[in-house]
């Protein structure tokens, strides 16, 4: 891991001669205040399929694109409800690899302060305590997909490796090797502060199977506590970089919020086909629900939030950081 806490344990900040500081001590307000007695791996029972739940859904329709396509809507019943249960597989895997494979390396990095950010002390307990909430969070992902596995013999259709990783890793492979712990720790702050409508509108849905919305349910609470540190981490991060440092930082935001939140076409594609769905008749469903326009306009929508606090950093005074931004489809809310 680019930010393992062993291996950068005694470097130097990321540049100890920056021209700005970061907040104070003495403004930090913790989002973790009530964490004993909220945060799901204390509060929260585990979350267990019921034999009610055989007649309800495991997702959305409403928040799985294809299944709005008349190509996808008209499969016998028995399909189309697989539609939905590898949607959740997906939503599941992705959390479990998110949080295993990239956060929580660079939150423990966090934690024992190795990446040259300099913290308040209560900011770094606090990571430890995301640390926590991020692996309960790929423990009861894996538990879910497993409960639901055995349920209705359908086997997860997944890609090796996920979308957003290999695109992170494309993104790291292109900069200079001191770039690389930043990108990876600007890819987290990024992905804890989006915004999702899977987290806001499943636990919402009386179709979708109870464990599978309280499941959600209990990751959006958390994940809400996450956000709001990470809106506070981006400015100390921003203080402890040069001119150059934050440049660099604010023209990688775009890329990095587009592997994110970018769709994996090509593993939609082949999980289509398994279907039944020839290779032309699945290109015509991503190609027509996963339109650059569409996926474009989407991606706006759950960047919104994050892009805002770029503005407030006032990265959009440079021309060159406002046009990185716009060729991704990304512009801060008008005031």
């Amino acid at each position: 891991m680019a930010l393992c806490p062993r291996a950068l344990l005694g470097q130097p900040a990321l540049n100890q001669d920056s021209e700005l500081t970061g907040p104070s001590n003495d403004d930090y307000r913790s989002p973790f205040r009530n964490w004993d007695e909220r945060s799901a791996v204390r509060a929260r029972p585990r979350r267990t399929l019921s034999p009610d739940d055989d007649s309800s859904l495991y997702f959305s329709p409403d928040l799985v694109p294809v299944a709005a396509h008349d190509l996808v809507r008209h499969l016998r019943p028995e399909l189309f409800e697989q539609v939905l249960t590898q949607h959740l597989y997906r939503y599941l895997a992705f959390t479990e690899k998110l949080e295993t494979l990239v956060v929580n390396g660079t939150v423990l990095a966090i934690a024992s302060g190795s990446v040259g950010v300099p913290l308040p002390d209560e900011m770094r307990l606090d990571a430890y305590r995301i640390y926590c909430d991020e692996a309960y969070h790929a423990l009861f992902s894996v538990d879910l997909m497993r409960q639901v596995v055995a349920r209705t013999g359908t086997q997860p259709v997944l890609p090796d490796q996920p979308y957003f990783l290999r695109r992170l890793q494309e993104i790291q492979a292109a900069l200079p090797s001191p770039m690389r712990p930043l990108a990876e720790l600007l890819f987290v702050t990024i992905s804890e502060t989006l915004i999702s409508a899977t987290m806001g509108e499943v636990p919402m849905d009386p179709t979708v199977a109870p464990a599978v919305r309280d499941a959600i349910r209990d990751h959006a609470v958390d994940e809400g506590r996450h956000h709001a540190y990470f809106a506070i981490f981006l400015r100390h991060l921003w203080g402890a970089l040069d001119s150059a440092g934050r440049r660099e930082a604010a023209l990688l935001a775009p890329r990095l919020i587009d592997a994110f939140l970018r769709p994996d076409q090509p593993a939609i594609r082949s999980e289509l086909q398994s279907y039944g769905l020839t290779r032309d008749d699945a290109e015509q469903v991503v190609s027509e629900v996963y339109g650059e326009n569409t996926v474009r306009t989407q991606v706006a929508a759950m960047a919104q939030r994050t892009v805002q606090y770029f503005a407030a950093l006032e990265v959009f005074a440079a021309p060159e950081v406002a046009d990185e931004f716009h060729r991704y489809g990304l512009q801060p809310a008008a005031q």
